[in-house]
């Protein structure tokens, strides 16, 4: 049987006990509910990587508790977004419906769920994704976090029959996550759990999927084959295989030993820790002892630490109980911790004395394990286990390696030579010789102790003794100081070594490669004569690192700041190194790529592939052939890949390269598919959201040279974004840095010669009809909230937010009835002055609102009162009409205001005859804001650039604004979620949040 092609839908998912129900919205349904085989071709369709797993789903009617008006449930934001529909009027109600679902056990969960997520925004067109799926995404992350760090339990139940399950430990930062979690759940994540609370159903699921997620990682054990098997053997099986077990009358006794020693285990980890101990060491001349100190430590206030001595000696700050609670902390950590046993034989036990084979037993075993049973440890500054690692030099056998002499490459040869590093200090020869000699877990070097980790150290002097200097090929050099070594001294697979190569000292190309963006000594490439322009010398540059770069057959990234000439360095390149080029683009980009290669490089043969009139068969291929550069969009690279892939082209080159930041779309999956000699990313955000972006850009420009995605992951993601691992880090800049060119426009030595940018915010105030019509909405939002839940709370809060804005606009903005503007809005007057200004003092003025169709009231109005022409660029202007509307703005005679939905004219514009930026409508993401600016503060400005931020007195304007001053966690919280934070907030911070304040009306 065929299949319908799937129509757009809404999908959201529920935790239901031990499972995950995934559901969905369709509009052209009666119900409103999606049929399962519409939502298992449209989830295929999204994700064909999910499809093995999307097909074994179990298929159920599930009873959720949705919020319904009349007979109906209440469609959810994301379906009202697919498909708007008139409001229905009467009381809103939490009413259970029988809902076709499919149905997946928590193991299938931890796979499922990032992949679908992963794809979630590039699905749009067909499909959206509730807010519960990023819930139970977020719990799926935590789960993995917790598992990879062994923060697990093995538990027994007993009720009828035993069964052995996993559950979480959740302990200080951990638990303090999952509240957060609990916290920010997507109302719809607990449709099927309609009695429980938020924090019921976060548990719940971690529970199941921390189970599921340990049994995946350990091997399955059997039970021995003797006879009869010990519970405590049986227990331990089910922990890896089915995990109920049959018990016997007769195991009443073990049972219970084994139910209580559990209890106990769980009691001992659980617990918060107010014990802390910390190692002083010894003063420098060594005749004093190490000492391991105890004291108590205020969970409440982690700053209030009280040693044991000064509890002893009567003081009590902060602690009734500091005797009482310190005697049973020490009891406790001596389980973990011998030595502190005859300290608690002594009246007043406080800390404990020993040498440095004491400290180093210390600081490599007891403090890990007092750590992970939830006391505090604190060691000496810098004493942490130092890993020996190597320094490599080398000096290029021959005089190659200028970026103009041509004639190098990977294959040649070098003189290298290997030392020993510890940190930043490289060992001379005799101190080499005494730390072999000493062979000491501690050993004070250069004015400091320091822990060595023997092990690691044997393992470097044996790569020293086996191949401490000689010649090797630069490419295997290369490789080695970006992943270190093996224990033969060759280069290590990526994410395997456990001997970096922290330090490199090189000549030739492999130098320049090699050196920080910043040092890179590269001979520029003198301006093409053909180009129609002049570089700037940090242009030469970027120009000279490219070819650099794709003669050695390495792809790079171009990652220079926004305004900072990515397009014309590029553009001097295929001008210097002739080849076929194929530039992917936004269909926004297209007609600009068009206008800069006519205007810098006119002699290039340039096509557009693109529009439903394109090319295709033996025509397209002999246009391609025929031409320079070919432009297209990643939509039409992915409809169109194997056209494009027929031909071999010298690069290709992928703007806005944050385009294929997930590696899993059809797009980045097709670029990634067409071959070229060399692959070059443009963008300014290289690293939008997370490694994973870095990542991809990689797996274009570099195939295989940041290993695959899991050992990625496992190497430098996780270490790094849960951890703070400055070693990953480091690690991960060394590797990826060679390949990377990012200059900013505030480096004056990048470049000196662009105006100021003067960043303001204008207060405007509400007139009174603004200020009625406000607190209005805010009433009704209020008396409506307090008895809706789900899907409708969410859509009702967003719906309001965005009416706030539109009366902070205009009272004519929010009533969409077409009456008059003049007088009627307190910002509306301050945009008239401002550009009333600029305009009579021959400026231009950018202008910036979220709202189209508020752009489209705005562009009579003021060209009116202004006396003066007022264009209107948004998403529904044709391409050649846009490019027809830049053009004649940035012509001296043009437009002096340039209205912009922000949307459609916030990136890829070149707008410099402005010097006026005004967001009339504030969007909450600072990154978008400033990305719209840069618009006209770009190269080509002339001018200082004055940029206005209207922000209304007194309102949720206002608020918002001060939060993202005071609190910049929260502002990345909001970059990174958009609005959706704001329906998850309580009635009682709503109200605070929209209040109207009294001196938001003007007078």
């Amino acid at each position: 049987m065929v299949r319908a092609t799937p129509r757009a839908i809404a999908t959201h998912v529920a935790w239901s006990g031990q499972s995950l129900l995934v559901w969905a919205e369709s509009a052209d349904s009666r119900s409103g509910v999606a049929e399962l085989p519409e939502l298992l071709d449209t989830l295929e369709r999204a994700a064909p990587a999910a499809a093995e797993l999307l097909r074994k789903a179990t298929e159920v009617d599930a009873e959720l508790a949705l919020p319904t008006v009349g007979r109906r449930p209440v469609p959810s934001p994301q379906m009202l977004a697919l498909s708007p529909r008139p409001a229905r009027s009467g009381a809103t109600t939490l009413t259970p419906w029988r809902v076709p679902a499919l149905s997946f056990a928590a193991g299938a969960v931890l796979h499922l769920v990032p992949q679908l997520v992963a794809v979630a925004s590039e699905c749009s067109e067909f499909l959206l994704f509730g807010g519960s799926w990023r819930s139970m995404a977020n719990l799926c992350e935590l789960v993995d976090d917790l598992v990879r760090r062994g923060r697990v339990l093995p538990t027994l139940t007993v009720d009828g029959a035993a069964e052995a399950r996993w559950r979480p430990v959740l302990v200080g930062a951990d638990a303090a996550r999952a509240r957060e979690l609990a916290a920010m759940l997507a109302p719809s994540a607990r449709a099927a759990m309609a009695g429980s609370s938020a924090t019921g159903v976060v548990g719940a699921a971690l529970d199941a999927l921390t189970d599921a997620a340990a049994r995946s990682r350990l091997p399955a054990l059997l039970p021995p084959s003797r006879r009869p098997v010990p519970v405590a053997e049986r227990w331990v099986a089910a922990l890896t295989g089915s995990p109920s077990f049959a018990v016997a009358p007769e195991d009443g006794d073990d049972l219970r030993a084994l139910t209580a020693g559990l209890a106990t285990w769980e009691d001992e980890v659980a617990a918060p820790r107010q014990l802390r101990f910390r190692l002083i060491e010894p003063t420098a001349d060594g005749t004093a002892p190490w000492i391991v100190e105890a004291a108590l430590q205020s969970p409440e206030d982690p700053s209030l630490i009280l040693p044991a001595a000064a509890i002893w000696a009567g003081e009590t700050r902060g602690f009734a109980r500091g005797e009482e609670e310190l005697l049973a902390g020490l009891g406790r950590a001596a389980r973990l911790y011998p030595e502190l046993r005859d300290e608690l034989r002594k009246a007043a036990p406080s800390a404990v004395e020993t040498d440095a084979s004491g400290a180093h037993r210390f600081v490599t075993r007891t403090a890990p394990l007092l750590l992970a049973a939830g006391f505090g440890v604190q060691l000496p500054a810098g004493l942490g286990r130092t890993r020996p690692s190597l320094k490599l030099t080398t000096r290029a056998t021959s005089k190659v390696g200028s970026v103009r002499t041509g004639g190098f490459g990977q294959d040649d040869l070098v003189d290298f030579r290997f030392e020993l590093a510890l940190g930043d200090d490289v060992l001379s020869e005799d101190e080499l010789a005494d730390l072999a000699r000493l062979k000491a877990p501690l050993v004070r070097l250069r004015g400091r102790w320091v822990e060595l980790d023997q092990g690691h150290l044997r393992k470097v002097l044996a790569v020293l003794e086996r191949r401490g200097s000689g010649t090797m090929t630069a490419g295997e050099a290369m490789r080695l100081a970006m992943y270190g070594t093996d224990a033969d001294g060759h280069p290590a697979a990526v994410g395997a070594t456990d001997l970096p190569v922290t330090q490199v000292d090189a000549d030739g190309w492999l130098g320049d490669l090699l050196a920080d963006a910043t040092e890179r000594t590269l001979e520029p490439i003198e301006t093409p004569a053909d180009f129609a322009g002049t570089l700037r010398p940090y242009q030469e540059r970027g120009v000279s690192w490219l070819a650099f770069l794709g003669t050695l057959g390495f792809g790079g990234i171009l990652a220079d700041d926004m305004g900072l000439g990515k397009t014309v360095q590029l553009l001097a390149l295929l001008l210097t190194e002739p080849g076929p080029t194929l530039l992917i683009c936004p269909m926004s980009l297209v007609g600009n790529w068009q206008r800069e290669a006519q205007k810098f490089a006119p002699n290039l043969r340039v096509h557009v592939h693109h529009g439903g009139g394109r090319l295709t068969g033996s025509e397209l291929r002999d246009t391609l052939a025929a031409s320079d550069v070919v432009l297209t969009t990643y939509a039409v690279a992915a409809r169109d890949q194997a056209d494009l892939a027929a031909v071999t082209w010298r690069r290709v080159v992928c703007d806005e390269a944050q385009f294929i930041k997930n590696s899993a779309t059809k797009a980045a999956r097709a670029v990634r598919a067409l071959p070229a000699s060399s692959r070059i990313a443009l963008t300014g955000t290289p690293v939008e959201n997370h490694l994973g972006d870095l990542w991809s850009l990689f797996d274009f420009t570099n195939p295989g040279l940041l290993g695959s995605a899991t050992g990625f992951r496992t190497a430098f993601a996780v270490p790094i974004e849960r951890e703070g691992s400055a070693s990953a880090a480091e690690a991960l800049k060394r590797a990826t840095g060679p390949f990377i060119l990012r200059r900013v426009k505030t480096d004056t030595s990048i470049i000196d010669d662009l105006p100021d940018k003067q960043e303001m915010v204008v207060w405007c105030n509400l007139t009174a009809e603004q200020a009625t019509l406000y607190q209005a909405t805010v009433d009704d939002m209020l008396d409506r909230i307090g008895g809706s839940d789900g899907m409708e709370r969410r859509g009702l809060v967003l719906a309001t937010m965005a009416k706030l804005k539109q009366i902070c606009n205009h009272p004519a903005h929010l009533l969409g009835d077409r009456s008059a503007l003049a007088g009627r809005s307190g910002k509306l007057a301050r945009l008239e002055e401002i550009l009333g200004e600029a305009v009579a003092e021959g400026d231009k003025a950018l202008c910036f609102t979220q709202f189209a169709e508020f752009g489209r009231m705005l562009e009579p109005y003021l060209a009116a009162r202004l006396t003066a022409p007022v264009s209107f660029l948004h998403g529904g202007v044709p391409k050649k009409a846009r490019d027809a509307l830049v053009e004649k703005f940035q012509r001296t005679d043009g437009p002096g205001v340039l209205l912009l939905s922000l949307k459609a004219g916030g990136s890829g514009l070149n707008l410099t005859a402005a010097n006026h930026v005004i967001h009339y409508d504030r969007w909450w993401n600072p990154a978008v804001e400033d990305q719209a600016t840069d618009r006209a503060f770009r190269i080509g400005q002339r001018k200082n650039v004055q940029v206005r931020k209207f922000t209304c007195v007194g309102t949720l304007e206002e608020r918002i604004d001060a939060m993202i001053a005071e609190k910049r966690a929260l502002a990345e919280r909001i970059v990174g979620t958009g609005e959706g934070w704001l329906t998850e907030l309580s009635v009682g911070e709503l109200r605070s949040l929209v209040a109207l304040s009294a001196d938001a009306v003007s007078e």
